[in-house]
């Protein structure tokens, strides 16, 4: 059984998406999730969906090996859904090309440090982009600069809000971010 481990900073919802696509399957297993903020929603998630969960801080993650450790324990491969944090080389490193990371654009457009969430949806429809979509990719040391695994793409009509945008993404990141995190696991 190949072990996922979820890393969250906020509602969870493309972790419960996850979860339950997997809560069947004989090949692949949520075995945890960790955040990385207290209050986030994706511990209320994680308690409803009987995954264990576990908070902890920048000092845990970078300064000592404890999420290090934890993950080498628990983890086969470690998939960011919602995570903001920069992964640790050390982490990188003893996970090669088995982290995956979900980015609401089409990388390498609005891509980097501060662009997540509604910060790309606003970007994107100030900027009249005519397409956007999600990315799908390896994590390497540098902000949504890793390998691209998939990506799917929608034309952004002249009268679509950053709202409607963000509607449109999510739709798009539910439909593929499990099939393809199982397509990478069972093609390893």
């Amino acid at each position: 059984m190949t072990r996922i481990v979820i890393l969250a900073s906020g509602s969870g919802s493309n972790a419960e998406n996850i979860i339950k696509y997997f809560k069947n399957s004989n090949l692949i297993s949520v075995v945890q999730i960790l955040c990385n903020k207290k209050e986030a929603k994706v511990f209320e998630r994680a308690k409803r969906l009987e995954i264990n969960s576990l908070y902890f801080d920048r000092a845990m993650l970078n300064d000592s090996d404890v999420i290090l450790n934890l993950l080498k324990n628990n983890a086969d491969y470690v998939i960011l859904a919602g995570f903001l944090w920069k992964i640790p080389s050390k982490i990188i490193e003893a996970f090669p090309n088995k982290i995956i990371n979900i980015h609401p654009a089409l990388l390498p457009k609005y891509g980097g440090k501060g662009m997540y969430g509604m910060h790309v949806h606003n970007a994107v429809v100030a900027n009249k982009e005519t397409e956007t979509g999600i990315t799908i990719h390896y994590v390497n040391e540098n902000y949504d600069e890793g390998a691209i695994i998939f990506q799917e793409r929608f034309n952004v009509l002249p009268s679509d809000s950053a709202n409607d945008v963000a509607e449109k993404i999510h739709e798009l990141e539910y439909k593929y971010f499990p099939k393809v995190i199982e397509e990478v696991i069972v093609g390893h």
